[in-house]
Order: C-alpha cells, then structure tokens, then sequence
C-alpha cells in the first residue's frame, strides 16, 4: 500500500475544483431539502476556516462540534481543519456533567453549536469563555450566527498546507468501559484507513450516502463523511428519527450502515406488515419470492444499495439468515476507536455471516494471550489525550490490545467471542464471558436487550427487556415461554454458565437513561450501578422468572 495517502483536506480541495456544480451535501429541515454543491459548500467553509484563523483560534487549538448530524457539522469539520485546528467531535445527546469533563479535559478554545434535542440544557455543559458558533438552521442563544461569520470573511484561497502527520482530532470514547478517553488521530491516519478500505473494496465509486448514526462515531465519520469525500460522492441526511423512514426512502443510497438495534427494528416493521408465516408462504413461490423481495428493498429505500454494512456491536446470526433471505445481504464489519473502525470487515459476495470479516489490506492481525485480537496499521490512535501511561499499556509489539477475545479461521475470517474484560467469576470460581450467554438469549427473539451479570454471586443471571413479540404474548404464556427459553439456553452452555434467574425489567434500556451508549450498546457498569443493589436479592427469590 502506497503509505503518501491524501489527507480528507487534499480531496475535498480535489473535488471542489474537479465539480463545483455537483451535488455533496443535502439535508431536510422541515421537511425541505437544504442542498450545497461542492463549490457552495467549499466556499461557506473557506470563508468560517478564515474567521476562525482572525478571531483568535491558533494553530492547534482544539475547537469541538456539538450537533446532531447535519450539512454544517461535515462543513465545521472541514473548516476546523482548513483552520490549522483540532477538532473535538461530540455527542449530542451527552450529558451535561460529562460535556464539562470533556471540555475541561480537552481545553477546546471554541465550539460549533447545532440540532440539538435540548439545546438550552446542554449549553449549560458549554463554558461561558468559549467562542460559540450555531448553525444556520438552528439558531442557539449567546452564540456567533454561522451566515453572519461567512459574510464577514473572505475565503482562505488554495489549498491549505496540512502537515499529514499532525493531530487532526480526539475523539472521545462513549464509555462502555468507565470514563470517556480522548483517542488522537493524525490525518495520516485517517487518509490512510480510507484507502484501505477503497482497496479492499474496489467496486466502491461515486456513491450515495444516507447519514444519520453520530457522525462522532469513528464508524458513521469514517464510512459517510470520508467516504463521501474521497470518493466526490453525495450524502444526504435524516430530519429525524421519527422522518427516518421516509428519508431512507427519498435518498435510496447505494451505501447504509446500521447497528444491529436498528436491524432488529427494521426486522419489526417488515413484520407488523408482513407476518412472518404470509412472508414464508411468498417466498416459498418462485417468481412471487423475486416480486416480494424487489418491494420490500424498494419501500426501505435499499433498492439499489449495493453494499450494506453492520457493526458496532454483535448482531445476531439469526438477523442476518433473515434479511439474506429477502434478498438484503448485510456485511458485518469490525473496528474501535482506537483504530479509525479499520480492522475487519466481510467483503461483497465473500460474506460469512457468524464472522465479522477477513482484515483490510495494510492491516496486520494476532491473537494474543487468552486469545485477545491484537491489530497493526497506520490507522491506530497515536494515544490517549494526556495519558500516555493507559497509551502505552494498549499497545504490544506496536501491536493495539482490542480487548476483545477471538478466533480466526483458515481463510482469515475474525470471530469475536467477547470481550474480556466483561468475563467474571461466579462464587463456584470459573469464569462466565457473558456475550456468549447473551448470545443465545437473542437468538431465541423472546429479548430485546440483555445483560448477564453476577460476578461473586452463586449463579449468573439475565436482566432483560422484552422483545416485541413477547410483549403481544398474554402473561401466563409470556412467563411459560421464558422458563421454557431458559431450560434450553441452559442445556447448550457449560455448567458453570448456567443462568438461574432472568429478570424482566420494566424500564427500556435507552441512551437517555444511559444504560446504552449513543451507537445503543450496553453500558455494562451503569446497569450494575443502576441495579447492582438488588441482585443478592433477586438471586435468592424462589422464581426463575422475575418481572420487576
């Protein structure tokens, strides 16, 4: 692999002046699409990367986005870097204890305030000594108006001298593990993760992108925005959750990554319009099969994506036979923070479904010890912002430690197990890794979101939201079909790992009450926190089943 790549700045400058007129950005607000052109948005960036450099931001200073995905967050993004700045991409829904640390931590001189749920409370996050600017379209109090800022300057010219190997942007971890970390990033390292992936997937070109996961997310940032920049490709985005549907539909990109929770809702529309013993019975009819399958990829919008994705966090086995079997073949990927998400993915017509891939070109991979994925490329963070101690301690052999246990096939296919540091003992003193066991409880479709806990206690247990089907069972044939499902998850695990209760909460497990994540994983150590004070009792109870 040619190590001299572009930086996201070379190619944005490329495209600007290759097709001024054509289409980059366009995003619905108030169900009106808001369209720029390459040369548009070229020119609004330009003009905010000069009032940035005559305002008092300097070479190196950290500067953070606070939005929602947006056209103007990629145009903040770009004109952060055009600025000789550093960019700090945050969550927009995090909580306003956690902005302070943040900020604090990474001493950003300046923020980009956009969509926002709650814009009021989060501002309180913000310190009052940075320089504040909004976006057009979602004006913010006390802030510096966008459109004002652009009138007022003129364009930078050229193409900005951008050392490769400088720090582009700390991205801050979601804190499945504890408190977030600041990853550093080069542009090097970025330039270089994009041209793995085009060469490990030559077939991808001028393409459509639908975005809406946080464009914070190594993921979403690395698949949608750089690859809509390095390719001079289009992106459009979601108004809102609640628009999600009909936005997918309007854009019908030819390139969609989803986490397996929004898969799994998908999956449950599909349906509540189709049940699933109608869609056995179509595609069990050959040229009704072909029509079924052509209309439910249209209607999603997904009729001509040609490569969709998966990843984040593990999707079940089953999910993946399902949407295979109406025609949508979802191709699992694997990657963390740490390593720009380049690590493994399952390519176009070589999917393994079970495995997250075979490695991208330039990526070196080992098991370590307790059979620990260890990874090696240019794409690995630099370190940990101001903690060059807990930087050290992930790398060996400049190999990065993931933390995740695995195994690797004679063609080079990567099956994750779990993570190891999620393992613990029960009181009978072996260990339990709870992925597996959770595992096997979604595979039955009776649970939505589970967690296996019980670290020192005599058995494990499973605290779990229902899955929509459970939910429409009535109540004695709800708590019959638990007690069957946890006698048969029981009689494929080890002794050991046996479950002795499941216990039903009431409450979802969801981003605002912060038992998951902003990518909707499992926040392993607030639901300890959050429920850990009645497991003695819960274990001790006589019932199985218990609905809290």
């Amino acid at each position: 692999m040619n190590e001299n790549v572009a930086t996201i700045i070379d190619k944005f400058c490329e495209f600007e002046a290759e097709r001024p007129g054509k289409l980059f950005l366009a995003e619905p607000v108030k169900g009106v699409y808001q369209r720029f052109t390459w040369g548009e948005a070229g020119n609004q960036i330009r003009r905010m990367a000069a009032a940035l450099q005559q305002n008092g931001l300097q070479k190196g200073d950290k500067v953070a986005i606070l939005s929602k995905n947006c056209a103007h967050w990629v145009m903040a993004d770009l004109a952060i870097a055009m600025a000789g700045c550093i960019c700090v991409p945050l969550y927009p829904n995090v909580t306003t204890d956690a902005l302070r640390e943040i900020f604090a931590h990474s001493e950003c001189k300046a923020v980009f305030i956009g969509k926002l749920d709650n814009p009021e409370e989060s501002c309180k996050g913000v310190p009052g000594n940075l320089v504040r600017i909004t976006f057009p379209f979602y004006p913010n109090k006390d802030c510096i108006n966008w459109n004002e800022w652009v009138a007022a300057h003129a364009p930078i010219t050229g193409k900005p001298a951008i050392d490769p190997y400088s720090l582009a942007c700390i991205v801050y971890t979601s804190g499945t593990t504890g408190q977030p970390k600041g990853v550093m990033h080069t542009f090097h390292a970025i330039g270089f993760a994009v041209q793995a992936f085009l060469l490990t997937n030559p077939t991808v070109g001028e393409e459509v992108f639908f975005s809406y996961l946080p464009l914070c997310h190594v993921a979403e940032r690395m698949l949608v925005e750089c690859g809509t920049i390095f390719t001079g490709s289009s992106v459009y985005f979601v108004e809102s959750m609640e628009t999600f549907a009909k936005n997918l539909a309007d854009t019908k990109p030819t390139v969609f990554l989803a986490v397996p929770r929004i898969w799994e809702k998908i999956q449950e529309n599909i349906l509540k319009k189709i049940p699933q013993k109608k869609l056995d019975r179509l595609l069990s009819i050959p040229v009704v099969s072909s029509l079924i399958k052509h209309m439910i990829k249209k209607k999603l919008g997904l009729g001509r994506a040609r490569f969709i994705y998966t990843g984040a966090s593990p999707i079940k086995l089953s999910l993946l036979q399902w949407y295979a079997r109406i025609g949508i073949v979802i191709q699992e990927a694997y990657g963390m923070t740490e390593n720009l998400a380049l690590s493994h993915s399952n390519r176009q017509n070589a999917v393994r479904f079970g495995t997250v891939g075979q490695s991208y070109l330039g990526v070196e991979v080992r098991l370590g010890k307790d059979n620990e994925v260890q990874v090696k490329s240019p794409a690995s963070m630099i370190g940990y912002y101001k903690e060059p101690a807990m930087s050290a301690a992930c790398f060996e052999d400049g190999f990065l430690k993931t933390g995740d246990e695995g195994s690797i096939d004679a063609d080079g296919y990567l099956t994750i197990t779990g993570r190891i540091k999620d393992q613990f003992k029960t009181s009978k003193g072996k260990y339990i890794m709870p992925a597996v066991v959770e595992a096997r409880l979604l595979e039955t479709g009776l649970v939505a979101q589970v967690c296996v806990v019980g670290s020192g206690m005599p058995g494990a247990m499973a605290l779990c939201n229902l899955s929509e089907m459970a939910t429409q069972h009535d109540p004695e044939t709800r708590h019959s079909a638990l007690k069957k499902m946890l006698h048969t998850v029981n009689t494929n695990l080890e002794q050991h790992e046996h479950l002795v209760k499941i216990i039903v909460l009431a409450e979802e497990w969801t981003v605002a009450n912060e038992l998951l994540t902003p990518t909707l994983k499992i926040r392993r150590k607030m639901i300890d926190a959050r429920f850990g004070e009645h497991y003695e009792a819960w274990i001790k109870r006589t019932e199985t089943v218990i609905f809290v």
